[in-house]
C-alpha cells in the first residue's frame, strides 16, 4: 500500500474524522475561554497596609538620638551618598526583615517634613498600576522600583510587594545614643494626607485602593481609608493658604505611661501639642518640628 492510499484511508475513515473534529473544536473553545477571561487589574490595589514612612531633616545623627530617646527599638543605619540613612525599627527584626520603620533621611536643601509613606500590595504590577493612573489622568512614578507615585497634589506613595521590610544595606547603627527609649513600638497607625480637596482627592484614591476602604466623613471632616493590619489613611482639607503636605503620622505602640512620655519630649527637644480632634493619642512635634503621634495597639 502506498502512502497516498494510506492517507486516502484514514481520511475516509469516520472514527478518524471525529477525532479531529473533536480536537478543532477544543482548541477552538479554549481559544475563545482565554479570550474572554479578564486578566487581573493592576488597581485597585489588595493592600497589605502601611508599612514605613519617610522623614527628612537637617542633621539625621540629631534626629536619630531624639527618636531613640521615645522609642525603643535598635537603631539601624546605611550610608547613603556622603550621609547616613538612620532607621527607626517598629519591632523586632526578623530573619526576614519584614518590619515596619521610620526612615531618617537628609533632607539637603529641602524643609523638615514627612517625605512618603509606603504601602504593601499581594501584587505590585508596576506597568499596570501606570497605565490605570494615565488613562484616569493622574501622573505616574519615577523610574526605577523605588520610584514614587505622586497624587494629584503630588504626595508621595512607595509600593512594594513582599518580600519587602528593611533593606539589608542597613545594619546596627554605630551612632551614640542614649538608648533610653520608653516606648515599645507595634507598626504605623495612619498617615494624615492633608489635601487641597477631598472631593478632587477622592477620585484618585478611590481607583488607587477602591471604595470599599472608604469610610464616612468624621466629625473633623475628614475622610479615613480603613487598610488592611488595621492601618489607615486620612485625608484632611488644607485650610485656606495652607500648603498640601502629609500632616502628621502614628504609631502603634505598648501600653504607656503619658506622663513619662510627656516629660521625655520635652527633655530630648520636642514639643507636647494638643489633640482635640484624637483625644486617643499623644501628639508631639519633633525636634524638627514634623508632627507626630502616639496611640496604644488596638
Amino acid at each position: 500500500m502506498t502512502v497516498f492510499d494510506r492517507s486516502v484511508r484514514l481520511q475516509a475513515d469516520p472514527n478518524v474524522t471525529r477525532i479531529v473534529l473533536v480536537a478543532l473544536v477544543v482548541t477552538a473553545m479554549t481559544a475563545f475561554v482565554a479570550a474572554q477571561t479578564p486578566t487581573a487589574k493592576a488597581l485597585p490595589l489588595e493592600n497589605l497596609g502601611l508599612e514605613h514612612l519617610d522623614i527628612i531633616v537637617p542633621d539625621t545623627a540629631a534626629s536619630a538620638r531624639f527618636y531613640s530617646r521615645i522609642f525603643k527599638s535598635v537603631l539601624h543605619q546605611q550610608p547613603v551618598r556622603d550621609t547616613l540613612r538612620y532607621f527607626i525599627l517598629l519591632g523586632d527584626l526578623p530573619a526576614d526583615r519584614q518590619v515596619g520603620y521610620i526612615a531618617i533621611g537628609a533632607a539637603g536643601e529641602r524643609m523638615p517634613a514627612i517625605g512618603h509613606y509606603c504601602v504593601l500590595a499581594t501584587v505590585y504590577d508596576r506597568a499596570g498600576v501606570a497605565s490605570a493612573l494615565q488613562s484616569a489622568g493622574f501622573g505616574v512614578a519615577a523610574a526605577g522600583p523605588t520610584g514614587m507615585w505622586p497624587d494629584p497634589d503630588r504626595l508621595e506613595l512607595q509600593l512594594f510587594q513582599p518580600p519587602a521590610g528593611l533593606v539589608t544595606a542597613a545594619v546596627p547603627s554605630t551612632l551614640a545614643v542614649e538608648r533610653d527609649g520608653l516606648l515599645t513600638p507595634r507598626g504605623v497607625d495612619h498617615v494624615m494626607l492633608r489635601v487641597t480637596s477631598i472631593e478632587k482627592s477622592l477620585p484618585y484614591y478611590r481607583l488607587v485602593y477602591g471604595q470599599s476602604v472608604e469610610r464616612p466623613r468624621d466629625a473633623n471632616g475628614r475622610v479615613w481609608l480603613q487598610l488592611a493590619r488595621n492601618t489607615r489613611l486620612g485625608l484632611e482639607q488644607a485650610a485656606a493658604g495652607q500648603p498640601p503636605t502629609i500632616s502628621h503620622y502614628t504609631i502603634k505602640v505598648a501600653p504607656f505611661d503619658r506622663g513619662a512620655l510627656e516629660t521625655r519630649v520635652r527633655e530630648a527637644g520636642g514639643r507636647v501639642l494638643p489633640a482635640p480632634d484624637e483625644p486617643d493619642v499623644v501628639r508631639f512635634a519633633d525636634n524638627n518640628g514634623i508632627i507626630v503621634e502616639v496611640r496604644v495597639a488596638e
